[in-house]
């Protein structure tokens, strides 16, 4: 039920609106707002709102460490390669589960969550020399693989869902029309749980692009990725440069923040789209 504007649920929806997006907001705005300041005005107080903002750190970034923009090259092209294998992966077992029925399915659905409660140091430690052995520590097919075996059984749990609200009258009615199981899985099933696969999308690409222990532990030169080089920035021999270490993190939050708004709406919509089916 709706409520009337200016009444007391209204204005403490409103308030508590206004809260989360403070709470999330004003470190994102204190970043940026940083990385355009004079350091010397970055950490004075009071606060300094109203400034003459300068690229300088941004410069001295490009000029110092170039290779960041290699590691966000390396960030981009694997969190891209995460996200597509993930997703495709977990479609096709979201179907199997949705649609069919077995003791081996049930146990190994219970095997796919199971393994996903693990503390990620459990599963990389004994990862390290299988790596190694098959030549593939420091490189960009490595993460990608781990990354999306890492969220691959989280998204085969929200596509099943999203393919369970469909009737399997569409399937029958596909088959009965000549298709074969993977013409109805391409023409009638995926166009319907698109908003699912988004969803399911944007939770890989968001940790791809800010995960740091597997790229710590697997990566040395070729293949590390941003939040490496900005660990570093933070831990750098000649002390931290807070601008720069700013406009660093300012400019890794680009790519991201420009994913999740083109999507917005087609998350939003599949995230909630389990909640309003009766």
């Amino acid at each position: 039920m709706r409520q009337p504007p200016f009444s007391p649920a209204w204005i403490l929806r409103r308030l508590g609106l206004l809260a989360v997006v403070f709470w999330s907001g004003f470190p994102i705005l204190f970043i940026v707002l940083s990385s355009l300041k004079q350091s010397r005005d970055i950490f004075i107080f009071p606060p300094v709102w109203i400034f003459e903002p300068t690229f300088e750190h941004y410069v001295e970034l490009w000029q110092k460490w170039p290779d960041f923009f290699t590691y966000m090259r390396n960030s981009l092209i694997i969190a891209c390669f995460a996200t597509l294998l993930a997703v495709t992966g977990a479609t096709l077992a979201g179907y199997v589960y949705s649609r069919y029925r077995s003791r081996l399915l049930t146990a190994s659905a219970f095997f796919l969550i199971a393994v996903r409660l693990f503390p990620p140091i459990v599963i990389t430690l004994p990862l390290f020399p299988t790596a190694d052995w098959l030549g593939l520590s420091d490189t960009h097919l490595l993460l990608v693989l781990l990354y999306a075996t890492f969220f691959v059984s989280l998204n085969t749990v929200i596509m099943k869902t999203f393919i369970d609200g469909l009737s399997t009258e569409l399937d029958d009615a596909a088959r009965v029309d000549g298709a074969t199981e993977w013409q109805t899985l391409w023409r009638v099933i995926l166009p319907l749980t698109a908003q699912g696969m988004v969803a399911a999308a944007v939770f890989v690409f968001v940790f791809s692009w800010n995960e740091f222990l597997f790229a710590f532990i697997f990566t040395t030169s070729n293949a590390k990725t941003t939040p490496l080089i900005i660990s570093e920035l933070m831990g750098a021999l000649t002390g931290v440069d807070w601008g720069m270490l700013f406009a660093a993190v300012s400019l890794q939050l680009v790519p991201i923040g420009i994913f999740v708004i083109v999507l917005q709406r087609f998350l939003i919509a599949g995230l909630t789209a389990g909640s309003l089916k009766g």
